[in-house]
């Protein structure tokens, strides 16, 4: 899939709100079905846009997923890189805290970004180099504060831990607040141990 349109900036506060209730609708939809399924009418009718305005804004369907696919990444690099910046003045709970509290508010984000890199040309590459830039940050924030290569197969796990916590929140909605206590004490250890390690 290409898209050789890409989708149009707003320029004033009324185009940015309607643009977040389209970002916001597609995102749930893509979170809950595959692409194909998942139209541009519906997307519309859904976010309350008009269909023109959507088509603006987004001229195809292909420039919303790359949409969707690059805000994903900033935010989730974003408040990484804001827990790298705070880390030497955290507690491993506070890090594991918002980790975890990360990994919970991006859930639809995630599973929509993992269901548009399938379509997405460069879709694969991209998901790599995300991670590649998660794997990096989390090293760092295991290193607290510094870089340490030594420290990436700690990263790893947690990566995979926090990933599975997003996975039994989706399965057993029944445990949310167990679920996300005993994740913030589990990833909290891990921290601990790879501060106690050093880089």
């Amino acid at each position: 899939m290409s898209s050789a349109v890409d989708a149009v900036a707003p320029k004033r506060q009324r185009g940015i709100d309607r643009v977040e209730a389209i970002l916001g609708t597609a995102i749930l939809l893509f979170s809950e079905r595959d692409y194909s399924s998942v139209t541009m009418t519906e997307i519309a009718a859904r976010s309350d846009t008009a269909i023109g305005s959507l088509y603006r804004f987004f001229p195809t369907k292909d420039a919303l997923a790359a949409a969707i696919l690059d805000r994903y990444g900033a935010h989730l690099i974003g408040a990484l890189d804001q827990i790298v910046a705070d880390v030497t003045q955290m507690t491993a709970a506070g890090v594991a805290d918002a980790l975890v509290t990360l990994m919970r508010d991006l859930r639809h984000e995630r599973a929509a970004a993992l269901s548009l890199t399938h379509v997405q040309e460069g879709g694969s590459e991209k998901r790599r180099a995300l991670r590649a830039a998660m794997i990096a940050r989390l090293s760092t924030i295991l290193a607290r504060g510094q870089h340490s290569p030594a420290l990436e197969s700690m990263a790893w796990l947690l990566l995979y831990m926090l990933k599975a916590i997003r996975s039994l929140d989706q399965d057993r909605p029944d445990l949310t607040a167990a679920v996300a206590a005993d994740a913030c004490r589990l990833v909290a250890f891990h921290i601990e141990t790879a501060w106690k390690r050093g880089p």
